[in-house]
């Protein structure tokens, strides 16, 4: 069954803007996105399915856009350190079972910003962590799920001499209190106290959820309780991070590319407590 075309969906803001567009909220601009397409030569085998990825020659045949500073959001309390270096993130490596969802390919383009200039971050630690298509963390005891020892939908790279990391993971499903969104990490040391580190957070369009949400195994779920617009970590935001999702040319997977601004010269950011994120938390 073919997925949904972000592009086509009543009501989507993808439907609204252009793939290559620049949005200016609060001084903050995200330059032109590098989509994924039928150039990219790489493959990733992602459980069952192969999903293309674009080789180092087709990154560097397009130029990564001048940035800005991308908004600092809080880690929240899911975030566990297992740096399990990977591409694919939805399996658990400790059983290889694979979690199911709308696969989700995504290419992150780091950047160091300062002194009128952008350098791409070569080296740097990135992790990034989600929730499956029901609103479940791997590796954490709440009050709504108990997963300690499993590592699904977690997962960390080096970005390379381009400030690039790609991972392959599925699209996320939601929990109470809370958009749909993606956590990321950067570190340039995560061995040291006085390394560079900082969170943000990916969102998604309301329109492309609530299409992909009646899908199996989303739907089984019901209907979410928070959109974009109730969530005050998303208005933080002010939509810097919300991605431009691209229907894969099989029809069958999602992709999508972002760059991201930080600044090495700002002081470490305070990680968040380790607890439930439910209703009021900031998860």
């Amino acid at each position: 069954m073919n997925l949904p075309d972000p592009k086509t969906l009543p009501g989507s803001w993808l439907r609204r803007t252009t793939t290559r567009r620049t949005l200016l909220r609060n001084g903050a601009y995200l330059g032109p996105l590098l989509l994924l397409g039928p150039e990219a030569a790489s493959v990733v085998r992602a459980g069952a399915r192969s999903i293309a990825l674009p080789t180092p020659a087709a990154r560097g045949a397009q130029t990564v856009p001048a940035c800005v500073l991308t908004p600092v959001l809080t880690e929240g309390p899911y975030f566990v350190d297992e740096q399990i270096y990977r591409t694919d993130i939805r399996s658990d490596p400790t059983t290889g079972e694979v979690k199911q969802g709308v696969p989700l390919s995504l290419t992150l383009h780091y950047s160091a910003v300062g002194n009128n200039a952008c350098t791409p971050l070569a080296g740097a630690v990135v992790d990034i962590w989600q929730c499956d298509a029901l609103g479940r963390y791997s590796d954490v005891q709440d009050p709504h799920f108990n997963t300690k020892g499993q590592k699904f939908l977690r997962g960390t790279q080096h970005t390379d001499e381009n400030g690039t990391v790609n991972f392959v993971t599925i699209y996320p499903g939601w929990y109470s209190g809370r958009t749909v969104h993606i956590h990321m990490k950067v570190r340039t040391d995560p061995g040291s106290t006085t390394g560079y580190e900082s969170n943000t957070q990916l969102f998604f369009d309301d329109a492309l959820s609530d299409a992909v949400f009646t899908l199996q195994p989303y739907a089984s779920k019901g209907p979410r309780d928070t959109r974009n617009a109730d969530d005050n970590i998303f208005q933080q935001s002010d939509g810097a991070t919300l991605l431009d999702i691209q229907l894969a040319p099989d029809g069958q997977s999602y992709m999508a590319t972002i760059s991201i601004g930080v600044d090495l010269s700002a002081p470490p950011q305070p990680a968040s407590p380790i607890g439930p994120a439910r209703p009021g938390s900031a998860g």
